[in-house]
């Protein structure tokens, strides 16, 4: 039986970088900056927390909204430098990021109760659940 190398952190990407016959990333096949983005999913008894990777995107260029059971988030950010040197362009550089999640929330919520912030490039939102989902005991009787 032969070992086979994984590579756990791009093992769809591209081959280890140790490796003799995998390619080095060059432009080429540099992996789509979209494959790198995420959203999690976490549940407690009494809330979803949903969390969402939006780099280098300011709080008040974030939009969250919830309808139903579904959970938007999009944010959009450009910006601008521009150097000149008698009322000539000798720089300009524009970056652009866009970001837009659209997921089912397996459980029922209140979206009015919804608090999302933005921290270090992630958009963490927290969505109670409705009294219905909430675990309920139950309690059981001997006959």
């Amino acid at each position: 039986m032969s070992l086979i190398k994984y590579n756990r952190v791009f093992p769809t990407m591209w081959g280890s970088i140790f490796d003799d016959d995998s390619p080095m990333p060059s432009v080429l096949n540099w992996p789509d900056a979209s494959t790198l983005q995420g959203l999690d999913m976490y549940e407690t008894d009494d809330e979803l927390i949903v969390k969402a990777s939006v780099p280098g995107v300011p709080e008040d260029k974030v939009e969250v909204t919830v309808e139903g059971n579904i959970l938007t988030i999009k944010a959009e950010h450009e910006e601008t430098k521009e150097e000149k040197d008698k009322k000539k362009v000798v720089y300009k550089s524009t970056r652009q990021a866009s970001f837009n999640y659209s997921t089912n929330l397996p459980r029922l919520v209140d979206g009015s109760k919804a608090v999302a912030e933005v921290e270090n490039g992630v958009v963490k939102v927290v969505i109670p659940k409705t009294e219905e989902e909430k675990p309920k005991k139950i309690e059981v009787r001997k006959k």
